[in-house]
């Protein structure tokens, strides 16, 4: 059996597109930006500038801790095993804290820059004790430009969202849960390094729904080690039973973020990047999904979700019908918003409409700049003026929603029909991948499938 897409992938006028997703690399994560030797702060002016005159924003705290790390995990994590961990967990709230003060001080529009949606990300921010959680919470309430409006999501690890630990965050006023459940095959877990079981999952489901959060959000991976089609068949129907609120689709990625900048990445490869470890776990008897394999998980994820009256917006993020699209999401990517996003936290990625920053992924170099009383950014990048209208675009593409014409026009002074756009869309159109009319451009269905591999090698 073969995607759907796979016509499209053996077409010879997308090799490019093919040699993309083949090549594993991220897309429509962090659009860098293609000024050279940008500094920091610079990246702060521009933020400082654009925040005099803002609608909502996307503003989140990034929490590294871990008890474990997961073997396809590139992200900048710190673990806090042993002993003496409640003291290791609060220090990271402390410093959290103390970098969010040094951001008021130095961009001290972000103080009544409304704040659209609010996120406590990791890591695995769970594993913070009461205490914390009310600390970190209440710090950010009195602190930004919190609205009636403004929504509260936290994620963690299904194992440590308790019963006890969900009443705090209802009454702290969490609406959003975010979790990492990745799969509800627990062979498929244990070899990825989880430590938690499906039956921990389904649990934090139906107990996040007890304790009634508006909106409960799963992660799903495939393309991971020993995983099939038929096992991603049962974590569909496992999110369709337990009627999941919203469902992120991620394929693995092996590749390094740090290569192509397109994701923040640790210091340390994961485990499952090194080609030695791969290799052994082939020799062991495991197996890594083929691409067509992985499309075809892609493509019961999709198909199943949106016929259970799920929409997809942007890509790969699935919510119920009539619950709009990932909020936090489209704050920064849909078309008439593209609004700022600020990180404070270990390897956050923060941005504006004219440059963009990642703080440092180093923590020792993050908590030395910290306990000096600079913002940790560790480096940033500008737009140009071609490059800002081309990342617009590109981040429209990735919300699958047609790109209007008369907003693009109003923006940036010209159409979408004239060049350079006009060559590259009549390409994608020629090649089934998009369609143009007069009001703008909009993806077909295999155009949606490949968006992130035509955002990274077509615009």
């Amino acid at each position: 059996m073969e995607p759907k897409v796979w016509a499209a992938l053996q077409d010879p006028a997308n090799r490019h597109l093919l040699d993309y997703v083949t090549e594993d690399p991220f897309g429509a994560h962090v659009f860098p930006g293609n000024v050279p030797g940008y500094g920091v702060e610079d990246f702060l002016d521009d933020l400082s500038d654009q925040l005099t005159r803002t609608n909502p924003i996307h503003l989140w705290s990034y929490i590294p801790t871990c008890a474990y790390k997961c073997r396809f995990c590139q992200y900048p994590v710190v673990l806090v095993k042993g002993g003496r961990n409640e003291e290791k967990l609060s220090q990271w709230v402390d410093w959290n804290i103390r970098e969010a003060e040094l951001w008021l001080r130095r961009v001290p529009e972000l103080a009544t820059a409304p704040v659209g949606e609010f996120n406590v990300f990791g890591g695995t921010p769970s594993l913070l004790p009461e205490k914390d959680i009310r600390r970190l919470l209440g710090f950010y309430r009195e602190n930004f430009g919190f609205t009636a409006d403004t929504t509260i999501r936290f994620e963690g690890d299904p194992s440590t969202f308790t019963p006890a630990k969900l009443e705090v965050l209802r009454e702290l006023g969490c609406t959003k849960l975010s979790s990492g459940v990745q799969s509800f095959d627990d062979h498929v877990l244990r070899e990825c390094g989880r430590e938690h079981s499906s039956r921990m999952c389904v649990d934090f489901v139906r107990n996040a729904q007890a304790a009634g959060f508006d909106w409960i959000s799963i992660d799903l991976m495939y393309g991971l080690l020993d995983q099939t089609v038929d096992s991603v068949r049962r974590d569909l129907d496992v999110v369709l039973e337990n009627e999941v609120t919203a469902v992120v689709c991620t394929k693995l990625h092996l590749k390094s973020y740090a290569e192509t900048r397109t994701g923040v990445a640790g210091e340390q490869p994961a485990p499952w990047q090194l080609p030695q470890y791969r290799d052994k776990l082939v020799r062991d008897g495991h197996f890594w999904p083929e691409l067509r394999d992985q499309y075809l998980m892609r493509e019961v994820l999709t198909d199943g979700l949106r016929a259970a009256g799920y929409t997809e917006h942007p890509t790969m993020y699935f919510a119920r019908d009539g619950l709009g699209p990932e909020k936090w999401k489209s704050i920064m990517v849909d078309q008439d918003k593209q609004e700022a996003e600020v990180a404070i936290g270990l390897g956050g990625s923060s941005s504006c409409r004219v440059s963009e920053a990642i703080t440092d992924v180093n923590w020792k170099n993050y908590a030395a700049a910290v306990e000096e009383g600079r913002v940790p950014l560790g480096s940033a990048t500008g737009f140009d003026a071609d490059a800002r209208e081309a990342r617009a675009v590109k981040m429209a593409l990735s919300t699958l929603q047609p790109v209007r014409e008369d907003l693009h026009r109003a923006t940036y002074g010209r159409s979408l029909h004239d060049s350079p756009w006009r060559e590259k869309f009549e390409s994608l159109a020629e090649r089934g991948l998009l369609v143009v009319d007069a009001g703008g451009v909009a993806l077909t269905e295999d155009g949606e499938v490949l968006v992130e591999a035509i955002i990274n090698t077509e615009l």
